[in-house]
């Protein structure tokens, strides 16, 4: 398959299922929301080593916020139990603490998983109770006025990893065929791409070959481009010299593969792109497979 001239290989992007909660951010303007929005989801790319991946979901209205303020939604995704120690942290420490932000549950209908933080305690006896746009809410008393935020947030299981890889003739065309196809469905309510940018330049493989001690992640080598001609596994293609991965995190499998579609096609459309892939581990990783060609089937 052949979109704008850019071979599409025959190959999936294999995820893995994953528990989400959404933190809605409000503050008096979108750039304050959005300080504390990239605080809270800082160190927080991949669950290979960092305590859990998190994003930008996307802008809100001053319309569908319970304050009637410009607001950003996050999510946080981790495993199921640790859902409630991460959302606490980040909340208390990152958005707690950024000028005149207010937090509410993302997930206010969810009713089988739901956790409190316990943000409530910080007030020190001098949390109140309040209503904020038919919200049970707490009223933190704080050095600006008072911190405004429901304590209690659902989860909901979603899908982590889908993934295709840009692969350019140099550097300079895969950045910003990468940068494309991230503005292409950036913003988009389900998803986030919790890498620096929604970029990844340093692609994974499941644990390590090469040492006896015992990795998580190593380097993905077959995807190298400095290591072609070197080693014998080597799957980067002839003219490829820089790839970049995109990876999508989501609240289910068609949300994902919606905005793989819309950042492939995107990505294709840059000057010096040769092939799209995707990275799988042979069911290492997970049980969700994306199909390009199913994804893109049409185009």
């Amino acid at each position: 398959m052949k979109i704008n001239g850019v071979e599409i290989i025959d190959t999936y992007a294999e995820a893995f299922p994953i528990w989400f909660s959404r933190v809605i951010i409000t503050a008096d303007s979108y750039e304050l929301a959005k300080i504390a929005a990239v605080e809270a989801t800082g160190f927080a790319t991949s669950a290979i080593y960092c305590p859990c991946e998190a994003g930008i979901e996307r802008l809100y209205e001053p319309s569908e916020t319970p304050d009637g303020r410009p607001g950003i939604s996050i999510f946080i995704c981790t495993a199921r139990k640790s859902l409630k120690e991460n959302v606490a942290d980040r909340v208390s420490q990152c958005i707690l603490t950024a000028a005149t932000t207010a937090v509410f549950d993302g997930f206010p209908d969810v009713k089988t998983t739901r956790f409190n933080t316990q943000i409530r305690f910080f007030g020190d006896k001098y949390e109140s109770r309040v209503e904020v746009g038919g919200r049970k809410c707490w009223s933190i008393p704080v050095m600006e006025g008072d911190f405004i935020c429901e304590d209690r947030f659902g989860g909901v299981k979603g899908i982590a990893g889908g993934n295709f890889f840009i692969m350019g003739k140099d550097r300079a065309s895969a950045l910003k065929a990468a940068q494309e196809a991230v503005k292409a469905f950036e913003n988009t309510e389900g998803i986030i791409a919790s890498f620096p940018g929604g970029i990844v330049a340093s692609g994974s493989k499941v644990a390590s070959k090469n040492y006896k001690f015992p990795m998580p992640a190593s380097t993905n080598h077959k995807f190298c481009p400095s290591l072609k001609g070197k080693i014998e596994d080597s799957e980067v293609p002839d003219g490829v010299n820089a790839i970049y991965e995109i990876v999508i995190n989501g609240l289910n499998a068609e949300v994902i593969s919606a905005a793989m579609k819309k950042g492939i096609l995107a990505a294709t459309g840059v000057d010096g792109i040769l092939y799209i892939g995707a990275g799988n581990y042979g069911g290492k990783l997970g049980t969700n497979n994306f199909y390009l060609h199913k994804i893109l089937e049409g185009c």
